[in-house]
This record gives C-alpha cells, sequence and structure tokens, in this order.
C-alpha cells in the first residue's frame, strides 16, 4: 500500500483533511470540497413536473404500481457534466459521489445541503464505483487500467492492474460481494481513444473477473461476453447478471453463481433489448427487480427501464437524455440517483436496494 499523490486532494484542501485522517474523516472529507468548481442544480432547458403523480414515471406492467410513489418525482440534483457514471452512496456520510469519466474528475452530492463539487481531480477517469464490506471506495480507472481501494487514510491500494503478466483493458462496472470478493468487468471502451482514457492495445479479451480477498489474485470468471458492462448480484447472490454492450441488440445474461460463490455457470439471456435501447449500468432492488440504465436508440427511451426477476419490462423512468447509470441511496435506500448523460437525477420511490448494491 503506497498513497498516489496524483490522487490527493489539491494542498489547500490537504491542510484541512490531512492524510492521517480517520474513518469518520474520510467518510465526511470532502464537505469543504463543495465549494470548488461548484455545479448549477437546474439546467434552463429542463424543468421537473409540477404534477403528482409525476407522469415520467410509469407502470409498463400492473405489477410496478407498488413501486411508485404518489407524491414523489423525478428531481435534477447536478447539472453541467460530461459524461455521468458510477454512482455510489455513503449512508454514513449522507452524501453521493459519482464519475464525471472525460473531465477526469469524481463528484460529490451533500444529501442534507445540496451541495456539489468535485471530489478528486484528477480522477484517472474513473468510471464505475463501488464499496467494499468495510465501506472503502473501490473505483474502476481506465486510464490508468486498473481496480483501486481509497484507504480510510487517503492512500490508494491497487486491487488489481494486470492479468496473467497482461495489463487490463478498462476496468467498467464493478460490485462487491458479502463474501468480500470484487467482481469486475473488463470491456476497452476506455483505450479506444483519448475522451474516456487514453488510446492503447488490447492485451487481453474481455473478461469479467472476480478478485479473491484471501489470495488476492484474479480469476476469470466469464470469458464469453463481447464487451460486459454493467453488473450486479440477485438479493440472495445467488445469480448474477452482466450486460452485453456488444450485441445487436444488447441483451443481460444471467448466471448461476456456484462452486461455494466463486464461479458462474448456466449462462443465459435474461432480458433483450428489443425496443433498440441501450442497457448499461444497472442495480436490483430487494425483490430482486432490476432497475436499468436505457437509452441511445429510438425516442423516448432515455431513461431508466425496470424488469422483474423473470426479465418482464414493467416500469419506466423517462429522463431528458441516457442513463448510463444508477444506485439506490438516501436514509432508506429508497431514493433512486440515475446518472443522465450530463446531469444528475434521482426519484424516492417504493422499495429498497440490496445491501452493497
Amino acid at each position: 500500500m503506497a498513497p498516489a499523490p496524483s490522487l490527493q486532494p489539491p494542498v489547500s484542501f490537504r491542510k484541512d483533511y490531512p492524510m492521517s485522517m480517520n474513518r469518520r474523516d474520510f467518510l465526511t472529507a470532502g464537505s469543504a470540497l463543495t465549494a470548488l468548481a461548484a455545479l448549477p442544480r437546474l439546467a434552463a432547458e429542463w424543468q421537473p413536473s409540477q404534477r403528482y403523480p409525476d407522469p415520467l414515471v410509469r407502470a409498463i406492467d400492473p405489477s410496478f404500481n407498488k413501486y411508485m410513489l404518489a407524491l414523489a418525482k423525478v428531481e435534477r440534483i447536478a447539472t453541467g457534466l460530461r459524461w455521468a457514471e458510477g454512482p455510489v452512496w455513503f449512508g454514513d456520510g449522507r452524501y453521493l459521489l459519482w464519475s464525471d469519466i472525460p473531465n477526469n474528475r469524481m463528484m460529490r452530492w451533500d444529501e442534507e445541503t445540496g451541495a456539489v463539487g468535485v471530489f478528486r481531480k484528477p480522477s484517472n477517469n474513473s468510471n464505475g464505483n463501488t464499496r467494499d464490506r468495510q465501506g472503502r471506495l473501490i473505483t474502476c480507472e481506465h486510464d490508468t487500467r486498473r481496480v483501486t481501494r481509497t484507504e480510510y487514510d487517503g492512500t490508494i491500494t491497487v486491487i488489481a492492474d494486470r492479468y496473467d503478466g497482461k495489463p487490463l483493458n478498462s476496468p467498467n462496472d464493478i460490485v462487491c460481494k458479502s463474501d468480500g470478493s470484487i467482481w469486475f468487468t473488463d470491456p476497452p471502451f476506455g483505450i479506444l481513444g483519448f475522451y474516456e482514457g487514453h488510446t492503447a492495445q488490447p492485451e487481453l479479451p474481455t473478461n469479467v473477473y472476480r478478485w479473491d480477498p484471501n489470495t488476492k489474485a484474479l480469476s476469470v470468471v466469464a470469458g464469453d461476453i463481447n464487451r460486459p458492462n454493467g453488473l450486479a448480484f440477485s438479493p440472495d447472490e445467488s445469480k448474477l447478471y452482466i450486460v452485453e454492450a456488444n450485441s445487436n441488440p444488447r441483451v443481460i445474461h444471467a448466471y448461476d453463481v456456484v462452486n461455494n460463490g466463486t464461479q458462474l455457470s448456466g449462462k443465459r439471456v435474461l432480458i433483450t433489448a428489443d425496443d433498440n435501447g441501450t442497457p448499461d449500468g444497472f442495480k436490483v432492488d430487494v425483490d430482486g427487480n432490476l432497475w436499468c440504465g436505457w437509452g441511445m436508440g429510438a425516442e423516448g427511451l432515455d431513461g431508466v427501464t425496470v424488469f422483474n426477476p423473470e426479465g418482464k419490462r414493467i416500469g419506466r423512468i423517462d429522463l431528458p437524455e441516457r442513463c448510463p447509470n444508477l444506485c439506490f441511496g438516501g436514509v432508506r435506500r429508497n431514493r433512486l440517483f440515475m446518472c443522465g448523460s450530463t446531469s444528475m437525477y434521482s426519484l424516492f420511490v417504493n422499495t429498497q436496494g440490496v445491501l452493497g448494491g
């Protein structure tokens, strides 16, 4: 483990948040950063609905009605981004972090004050984020082609940057299982150009990996997906869902988690984007429904599409721009935070995200 100077806060903030800060300091650090590069909180070109219930939240199937709140509507909580991704909720600090990939920074929004600002810059073109079972931030970095962990004292530990002696492509999305293992996808999106990372030649297939918390070793759990993207476990962790980004139409595969939770088998297609939409990142609620970022297809597809555990489309949240990823958060884990392409949106719903999701 070693400090990573390029990931430290600016000098002007280090005097207030030294690298010897304890766990609570880590969870609250960044509140002073909200004064830096504060973003406008509402764009003039979009306004929330003035009606209850919000017409942007729709039941496609009657089974979705119980997840809709009559007095909740879509809110825009931040804007001025280039490509928002990887939202992760810190309940012990009541704040949201996410990546703004092309701007090479991570952003922070405080639930209590609504303040928005830069959490980390540069971020090595960070993409997906999650927390491990000790509450530490786990991040996929495009530019450095690695997965890192931010320790409580602010230092950066490299979890994985190579497999079989070769550099990873560009870790994309990530989830931590209850046994402490870390699972992530590794498509080439961050090395296809200089917008989200840098140009490089892939040396590995587009695998899905599992990092073992005991041996610290990587293993390939799925090597048969062309450009894997978002991934999430079912509530009981008996299944893993993975988006295949280079199929036409895009699909979400389901796998059985076997061999004491260390391997996958039984690959099958659970969801097909037959509307020409683009599933990306997604999360699962306590009932096993998949809340999927959607868009980049025909008009009217931008937003979130919700599927039940059998893969049936049951609900929609319409947004004015594509939704690459989302997460559950808030005091009760019942607030859905949705990355728009250039903005962050939220909606209270009548369910909760699974623990660790």
